[in-house]
């Protein structure tokens, strides 16, 4: 081989994008949910109609409308947004802290791949995850309330956020944690909290301050504010002052993902 045609070691041969690697990473994340959709999928269905069906029969008729609204179709979009929070998030973290605990991490660090193809490809199992559970549960939000969705376009552009937020956070926690007793701390005192106490089942206006005002630091506020415009046509807070919040949020979250995965912060052995 003459030095001309030689390709130095360490250089790229995949062009700017390796699309196959990250193809294959991609498909590798959406599979390992699919392979056990009876969790995935059926299993927040199931929850989120206990929860829809609890609260129906805790409270019956004797609940009064919620920002004009009756109680349960305000609340179908915020179980909705828990869902897809809680399925966006587990689906990074899960991936990364297994791999970690197996100690095959480093079947997912030797390949050719870059710190935003590692990123897309973690992504992408989030996304699609979270998609999918969102149009399941979606659906039968919509045959049980016997309402449409309001405005398409904002419910989609707040659960795609929504999943790439979480699914960063997701890979930030998995990186983090060495062991899953350590993921189980974050997601319980962390990532449950912040959806639960965001508007999910009450409007934040019905809060004393000043649980009002710090309602309104949580981004995950925001997602689920934001879905609800998108479902019921009702927010709590200006739309347009919720998605850019949530842009910002979510461009330092990915940075910041970028960042460790480039470094192999608490990832390389």
């Amino acid at each position: 081989m003459t030095p001309e045609n030689q390709t130095a070691m360490g250089v790229r041969r995949f062009g700017r994008v390796n699309w196959l690697g990250l193809q294959t990473l991609a498909r590798r994340e959406v599979m390992r949910f699919l392979a056990v959709w009876q969790q995935t999928v059926f299993a927040p269905l199931m929850t989120a109609g206990l929860f829809v069906l609890v609260f129906a029969l805790a409270l019956g008729r004797n609940r009064g409308e919620v920002m004009g609204l009756p109680y349960l179709e305000f609340l179908g979009p915020g179980i909705l947004m828990m869902t897809v929070i809680q399925n966006a998030f587990a689906n990074t973290s899960s991936s990364i802290t297994s791999a970690k605990v197996q100690g095959n991490i480093v079947d997912t660090l030797m390949p050719p791949l870059s710190a935003g193809e590692l990123l897309s490809g973690y992504l992408a199992g989030s996304v699609a995850r979270a998609a999918l559970v969102a149009v399941v549960i979606g659906t039968g939000m919509v045959i049980v309330t016997g309402t449409g969705v309001a405005h398409p376009f904002w419910a989609a552009v707040f659960i795609l956020l929504a999943a790439l937020l979480l699914g960063g956070l997701g890979i930030l926690a998995g990186i983090l944690a060495q062991k899953f007793d350590q993921m189980a701390a974050i997601t319980n005192f962390v990532i449950t909290p912040l959806s639960f106490l965001s508007g999910t089942f009450y409007s934040v206006e019905a809060l004393p301050e000043p649980f009002r005002s710090l309602s309104h630091w949580n981004p995950i506020f925001y997602l689920i504010d934001g879905a609800r415009f998108g479902i019921t046509g009702v927010s709590d807070a200006p739309v347009w002052r919720g998605l850019l919040i949530c842009l910002a949020v979510v461009v330092a979250v990915l940075y910041l993902c970028r960042h460790w995965l480039k470094t192999g912060y608490r990832m390389k052995p």
